[in-house]
């Protein structure tokens, strides 16, 4: 598989780029764990621009996002929530929990798909609530946007730097993945911590 993507996207380029992180996102196992480490390997050893292979992998992947997103969305709340009416006890789900579920996306949505952009094995799922919610299409876009450059800017950057060595590229990478759930743990810790003090002042006046 590394070879086949290496091949291609010295082959094809930015065309390669946005193509293979297109079908990261319809077809999982081309992971842009590699895809876009190998598009900045790329760029500092084929004489490809660095800014427009993270572009073009932005732009693949935001593409192959919206297959999901719009999918989704086509089954929307309402249809989702009849259907956990009738099959839910398999999942242990109930209508109740997908209209909470919903009225969180409503709060949250934004953030959820910017931050589930940055997550490994969320990236893609992520689209899945945003369109059983019914989010917006603009600020479905701004969120992916957002968090689909982060996240391809910085691995794009690791294949940069580390153009040429793999193994260095894998360590890396297994640290950026801990140190971004570590950090969206710690968030998440915190604004509990925040919520149970906001109650306690509440019972206290």
């Amino acid at each position: 598989m590394e070879d086949f993507i290496t091949s291609t996207l010295q082959s094809w380029g930015y065309a390669g780029a946005a193509a293979l992180m297109f079908f990261e996102n319809v077809f999982p196992p081309i992971p842009s764990e590699v895809v876009m480490p190998g598009a900045g390997a790329a760029a500092k050893s084929g004489g490809y621009s660095l800014t427009l292979m993270i572009l073009a992998g932005t732009v693949g992947s935001i593409l192959g996002q919206l297959g999901w997103y719009a999918a989704a969305r086509y089954v929307g709340t309402e249809r989702f929530r009849r259907w956990v009416e009738r099959h839910g006890h398999w999942l242990g789900a109930t209508p109740g929990d997908v209209e909470r579920a919903d009225r969180w996306f409503d709060r949250y949505g934004l953030w959820a798909v910017t931050i589930g952009r940055l997550v490994p094995g969320v990236r893609t799922l992520i689209s899945v609530p945003a369109g059983l919610s019914e989010m917006g299409l603009v600020r479905f876009l701004i969120g992916t946007s957002i968090g689909t450059t982060i996240w391809t800017a910085l691995l794009a950057g690791v294949g940069y730097w580390l153009a040429g060595q793999r193994e260095s590229i894998t360590n890396v990478l297994n640290y950026v993945g801990m140190a971004v759930v570590g950090v969206l743990l710690a968030a998440f810790v915190w604004r509990v911590i925040r919520r149970r003090r906001e109650l306690r002042r509440a019972d206290a006046a």
